[in-house]
């Protein structure tokens, strides 16, 4: 970038990371899962997560700042080209499982859209229970997205840009509609607000230790894309300062963001009443709750019973149709986006056919055997025998540990770094031994944090969510040292 062109400042410095991490959808999973139990998580993610692995990230992103490989070339100049590319095959194993998770998911904005609430558990049909018709129409999705990116359908990527807005309107409804509804009901909680409430769960699942220390992938989840941040520093004006004060500013805002919104799910939804049933799920809470607030916003300002039903109705399609068209633009990116930047960066390794890119500038072959992966693993979570609520139980478990597990080799690899790259041209962490105090501390915190994820459904008894749970970077990773060890083979590439 010349000297002429506009550098980011602070303020939009900490507008970028806010936009670009904070997410709306993951107060209501916070709230099912924990309840008010969550802010102190969120907190606790912020300080010891978000904002230390964030300056990591930062001091990464400088020194390469000129290498387009982002988490492949930190790693390989780091830790040596065969930990490099298991630890980004399992960072784009994350984006797979998020295709397999929204392939499942996208049918239930489409249903609150169309009937104005969740139908997608009634939906057996023949032989089929509803689970497993699900699981049909998301590989049916799954194939028809890929032959329209492989076709150059980018278009359709843009609706996300509109879905967008419709999820930012969604945030200024909530906020706007939980104020009127307090201020209504003359500052009335349906979730009560104790001391207890703000370390005790009212979900049953979530009131053991293991169960409770579990919730803090989900809290690292809800601070996950850090990683895309690394590539901006160069634009970052006067980035020693800059950057350090914008990151512990935004870990701030978005902490208090979510800290504040859950206060705010309180006012409407009472956990026991409007929560504690089979027909809610990970994967439809949004519209449940949202839904419920339309409907409390209703009565709470003394409009009959009927009107209360149409304001729940408009906020559920309201809802609906911003996160299908989010969802649907972000499928058609990320179909290709992710898979085509890690097999470019490590071209070498993969055979031509995999590397290959058709007329429309994707890799068309490599899009399918992502596709045909993705299709087996949704079929066998449908098939698998479990209800719904297992099924995207499965499916957000599994989300939640493929994208915090490669945060691993980026936490691990970071003193590495410092050791081999010098006069760095950012660098916050300057003394070895706090640097790696934060490094052991930002990495048992993750680690331990998929330990208990992992460990907890067995502890349950349900074998079925943690055999799905652990599986993922077992499998991902194995997959990714037989293809490195096959291309060694092959090669000979010396590490």
């Amino acid at each position: 970038m010349s000297d002429k062109q506009k550098k980011i400042g602070l303020f939009s410095l900490i507008m970028m990371i806010f936009s670009s991490i904070f997410g709306f959808a993951n107060m209501p999973v916070a709230f099912l899962q924990m309840g008010y139990a969550s802010i102190p998580w969120f907190i606790f993610a912020a300080l010891l997560f978000f904002l230390p692995v964030s300056m990591m990230i930062a001091e990464y992103g400088a020194a390469f700042k000129d290498d387009h490989g982002g988490m492949y070339t930190w790693l390989k100049e780091s830790i040596g080209e065969k930990w490099a590319f298991i630890g980004t095959f399992i960072w784009l194993s994350s984006w797979i499982v998020w295709l397999l998770s929204i392939s499942s998911k996208v049918f239930i904005p489409f249903s609150a859209l169309i009937f104005g609430k969740d139908m997608t558990q009634t939906w057996a049909f023949g032989p089929f229970n509803a689970t497993q018709i699900v699981g049909i129409l998301a590989i049916l999705w799954m194939i028809f997205v890929t032959f329209a990116a492989s076709h150059g359908a980018e278009v359709i990527s843009k609706v996300s840009s509109v879905g967008g807005y419709f999820v930012t309107g969604m945030i200024f409804v909530f906020i706007i509609g939980s104020i009127v509804t307090l201020i209504a009901g003359h500052g009335h909680l349906s979730q009560e607000l104790t001391t207890s409430s703000l370390f005790v769960s009212p979900n049953p699942a979530f009131q053991t230790p293991i169960a409770t220390l579990s919730f803090v992938v989900y809290a690292i989840f809800a601070y996950a894309g850090m990683e895309a941040l690394g590539g901006i520093i160069d634009s970052v004006k006067d980035p020693e300062k800059t950057f350090p004060k914008g990151m512990m500013i935004s870990s701030l805002l978005i902490a208090a963001g979510y800290s504040v919104m859950v206060l705010l799910w309180g006012i409407s939804v009472n956990w026991n009443e409007v929560l504690n049933s089979k027909s809610v799920n990970l994967g439809n809470i949004t519209y449940v709750m949202m839904g419920h607030l339309g409907y409390y916003l209703g009565q709470t300002l003394g409009l009959s019973n009927s009107t209360s039903l149409l304001l729940q109705s408009i906020f559920i399609r309201f809802v609906g149709l911003g996160m299908f068209l989010a969802y649907v633009g972000s499928f058609f990116i990320l179909i290709y986006s992710p898979i085509k930047s890690f097999i470019l960066g490590s071209k070498h390794l993969w055979s031509e056919k995999m590397t290959k890119l058709n007329k429309v500038g994707v890799p068309a072959h490599a899009m399918w055997m992502q596709a045909i992966l993705v299709c087996v693993l949704i079929f066998l979570i449908s098939f698998g025998g479990g209800e719904a609520k297992t099924f995207y139980t499965i499916l957000t478990d599994m989300s939640n540990v493929a994208t915090s597990f490669p945060y691993l080799f980026l936490i691990a690899a970071f003193p590495l770094f410092k050791k081999k790259q010098k006069n760095l041209p950012f660098e916050v962490f300057k003394h070895k031994g706090f640097t790696n105090l934060v490094v052991a501390i930002s990495f048992l915190i993750v680690l331990f944090g998929i330990i208990f994820t992992c460990v907890e459904p067995f502890l349950q008894g349900d074998l079925v969510t943690g055999f799905w749970t652990v599986i993922g970077p077992i499998f991902f990773g194995s997959l990714a040292y037989g293809i490195y060890a096959r291309a060694e083979k092959k090669t000979k590439v010396i590490d």
